[in-house]
């Protein structure tokens, strides 16, 4: 994707959260979920950050999709990355929603919630066999029913780490953590052998990485989050004990993807997360690294590794339901999925799709290597950070976590109160 989203977690990263009093009242067309009928007239198709590097893609899939409905005629519009959500929120609010947007799940729920997203399930429920389950499913909203856009690219990456940083401080290069307990204790035996010198994580635990230890997050009701049990606590507390040795970097509590990646760079760090994208990067920026990579698994205590999934959502209050769910399951089925992952380092979302050679065959470059296993892991990967967790949830929870590790507060005590100050603004929410 373009430099300045590095990959799918600081897309999703950088999203702000809809305001629900701006999204209107969702009556109107929005009422009808019926998209039987003839696919013509003129629709409006909003892409996120995607003209710079895509145009041609993007002018070739139209005219296309033009000639095979004759009558239809799509406009295309891209807007930046910088202030999308608002963007949307304005245009929501203005009844100037395009009939096809480009979204993320947690800008999906409060139109759902307005009336302004198509349930799927109710106006195409004959697609929903063609994409990969945990992927059809992000697209659920707790307390709902229905799912409010089509899937579209996915993305998903292991975990790099600094091989001679590994062996200079004793421990084995080519047998990296693969388990949350092998990943504290090296994570504290690197930074005993270092002096503190150098840390093995850069990030303070987010809501996904609560979810990969098998925390359970909210209740099934989408009215309460519950991240404060004791497998939350647990987890909370293993990484102030990283935390009090230096095994996490002391910068973490205010580290983004960017600065720790930076870290990672310099080798002040021993391991971090990323995608294939990334590869491309360490070669340029940093040979010498990249000469000592070392590539691992996602560490995950349920089985299921984290996805990152961008949509295609109908507008419930167009005027053209037949083209506009017609144009979006264009843009997200399998043979123009295949054709998108081929031009920039994401995955198709379709079922099937991570069957092909493309995705399954590697030829000893450790960008096919990366592909291959991301595709791999794919097939059973799971959206962890639920579509309700707001940006301002995210930093209430940043905030007590930073509290914990810092010994203002117990962990307990940090997640309860990150718990309750996500279920105020939850409320606020409608």
């Amino acid at each position: 994707m373009p430099v300045s989203r590095r990959t799918l977690a600081v897309a999703l990263a950088a999203c702000a959260a809809l305001s629900l009093s701006a999204c209107g009242s969702g009556d109107g067309d929005g009422g009808s979920t019926d998209a039987s009928g003839k696919v013509e007239g003129d629709i409006t198709f909003q892409t996120w950050n995607l003209r710079a590097n895509f145009k041609p893609y993007f002018e070739g899939l139209i005219a296309d999709f033009e000639k095979k409905y004759p009558g239809t005629q799509v406009k295309w519009v891209d807007q930046p990355a910088e202030g999308y959500a608002d963007k949307i929120s304005a245009d929501a609010a203005g009844g100037t929603l395009p009939d096809i947007v480009n979204v993320s799940p947690d800008l999906v729920a409060p139109l759902a919630k307005a009336g302004l997203a198509l349930d799927l399930d109710k106006a195409a429920p004959q697609y929903r066999k063609e994409y990969l389950e945990g992927a059809w499913a992000s697209h659920e909203i707790p307390g709902m029913t229905g799912t409010y856009a089509f899937p579209w690219y996915l993305n998903t990456g292991p975990l790099f780490y600094n091989k001679s940083l590994f062996d200079e401080a004793g421990l084995d290069p080519d047998q990296p953590p693969k388990t949350y307990d092998e990943l504290f204790a090296q994570g504290l035996e690197l930074a005993k052998k270092t002096d503190g010198k150098v840390a093995t994580l850069a990030n303070v635990p987010t809501i996904e990485d609560f979810g990969r230890y098998g925390v359970e997050l909210m209740n099934k009701e989408g009215t309460a989050f519950s991240f404060n049990d004791a497998k939350g606590v647990e987890l909370l507390t293993k990484y102030k004990e990283l935390y009090d040795a230096k095994a996490l970097d002391p910068q973490a509590l205010t580290a983004t993807p960017e600065s720790s990646g930076k870290k990672f760079l310099t080798g002040a760090v021993a391991m971090n997360p990323g995608s294939a994208l990334d590869l491309g990067n360490f070669k340029k920026q940093a040979p010498s690294l990249y000469k000592n990579i070392g590539i691992t698994d996602q560490i995950t205590s349920t089985g299921h590794v984290n996805m990152y999934v961008m949509g295609v959502m109908v507008n419930a209050q167009t005027k053209k339901k037949p083209a506009a769910v017609a144009f979006a399951h264009y843009v997200t089925d399998a043979e123009h999925q295949m054709s998108f992952a081929k031009q920039v380092a994401i995955f198709p979302s379709t079922a099937g799709s991570l069957d092909d050679p493309y995705f399954t065959k590697e030829d000893g470059t450790d960008e096919t290597r990366v592909r291959v296993a991301a595709a791999k892991s794919l097939k059973s990967a799971a959206n962890y950070t639920p579509v309700l967790f707001s940006e301002q949830m995210k930093t209430a929870l940043r905030n007590e976590v930073a509290k914990a590790l810092q010994g203002k507060e117990s962990p307990e005590d940090a997640l309860d109160n990150a718990v309750s100050a996500c279920d105020r603004l939850l409320q606020q929410q409608g």
